[in-house]
């Protein structure tokens, strides 16, 4: 009844959104999840304006501006797509899919209508978890379970939240000779109004046989450096993969 009486009294969209208990990080996830770029530090009533710009369809989504190709009829003399192209375009979608899931467990984030669990994972996945603080650590875990709880753990008890650059160099995706597609996604990790640093993280993934165009994660390795760790000349803005797509496939083969 409270939330109806505010809704019906509220004069526009933005009184809604200027009061107290919507607060900035809401937002904040809300248009990361929507894949609206903004800068970490905006100001509340900033976000807002990006919000009113998105739904007034002023906006393009990040997939948009970083010239991810969807599905569309082809045009007389249009170049055909590479299976280079349909990789890449396999580990966009995922990329989007993955964060949003996962962000979405956080404490204040917006709830998504599909669970987090194992059943994302092959049972024998793989993860290695290296971050770099003020001192370099390393964790390892095998199987579903294992690894889809840690990763629930960063954002769900360590309050993290992932923002991958999906732009350029910040996304990477090859096959390697044995069916496994490789995704490399690099951006920040955030709680609440900070940056805490950039990520790096590669998945390998391996569809599943007995759903079509269903794909499980088989391994990941997911690499953090903090601020003050990170090497010098570094932009926070704009982490890139560095490997070259053979150097991608090398890893795995």
């Amino acid at each position: 009844e409270a939330i109806h009486a505010i809704l019906v009294y509220s004069q526009n969209v933005e009184e809604v959104l200027k009061r107290r208990k919507v607060y900035r990080e809401i937002i904040f996830k809300y248009l990361a999840a929507q894949g609206i770029p903004v800068p970490p530090s905006s100001e509340k009533h900033l976000l807002i304006d990006r919000v009113k710009q998105y739904w007034n369809g002023q906006l393009t989504t990040r997939s948009s501006e970083s010239g991810e190709r969807k599905p569309h009829a082809k045009s007389h003399g249009e170049r055909q797509k590479s299976p280079q192209d349909d990789i890449h375009d396999l580990g966009g979608e995922f990329c989007q899919w993955f964060f949003e899931l996962l962000n979405s467990q956080h404490p204040l984030g917006l709830k998504s209508e599909e669970r987090w669990g194992p059943q994302h994972f092959w049972e024998d996945a793989r993860m290695k978890f290296c971050y770099n603080t003020f001192e370099k650590n390393m964790e390892e875990y095998v199987g579903a379970e294992m690894v889809s709880l840690r990763l629930l753990s960063l954002v769900k008890e360590e309050y993290l939240l992932f923002n991958p650059n999906l732009h350029a160099n910040g996304l990477k995706c090859a096959a390697s000779q044995h069916g496994l597609v490789l995704v490399a996604v690099a951006g920040t990790v955030h709680r609440d109004n900070t940056c805490l640093g950039i990520f790096e993280q590669i998945f390998g993934l391996i569809s599943c046989p007995v759903r079509e165009n269903t794909w499980k994660i088989k391994v990941v390795n997911l690499k953090i450096v903090g601020q003050n760790a990170l090497e010098p000349g570094m932009q926070i803005e704009k982490p890139s993969i560095k490997y070259e797509l053979n150097q991608l496939q090398e890893l795995y083969d």
